[in-house]
């Protein structure tokens, strides 16, 4: 018997690729990277990059409450921007969904990313006891 369960919710973008949203394993959530999808249409939300930063943070949360988690239980998060000189803005919204202590981080900066998005989130969460 497998201690993997797959994670889906429609209030982040559905998988684009041979991926789920997220794995748990354990008490432990793997969270998929998430561009700035509306849900609901599959489409970019905007052009407007800090526009873009907010739309990953709360496709991140539906998925980490969809594991019956939250962002604060997030204890590693990667960055992937395409202008790292957009990154004090991330920086700015992190703040907006994210409390002290914050988790640890890395931000990379890459020559793209799917459907022309600007930036992306993934994460590792951990859960319960």
């Amino acid at each position: 018997m497998s201690n993997k369960a797959v994670i889906n919710t429609d209030q982040a973008p559905a998988a684009i690729g041979p991926y789920s949203q997220a794995i748990k394993a354990g008490n432990t959530v793997y969270l998929s990277g998430q561009i700035p999808l509306d849900p609901a249409t599959m489409e970019l939300v905007s052009d407007d990059f800090e526009a873009q930063a907010r739309q990953v943070f709360k496709n991140l949360k539906a998925v980490c409450e969809e594991a019956a988690g939250s962002l604060g239980e997030i204890v590693k998060l990667n960055l992937y921007l395409v202008d790292l000189g957009q990154f004090a803005v991330v920086n700015q919204v992190m703040e907006e969904f994210f409390d002290k202590p914050y988790p640890a981080r890395a931000a990379v900066g890459v020559k793209a990313l799917p459907k022309g998005a600007q930036f992306e989130a993934e994460a590792v969460m951990v859960i319960g006891d």
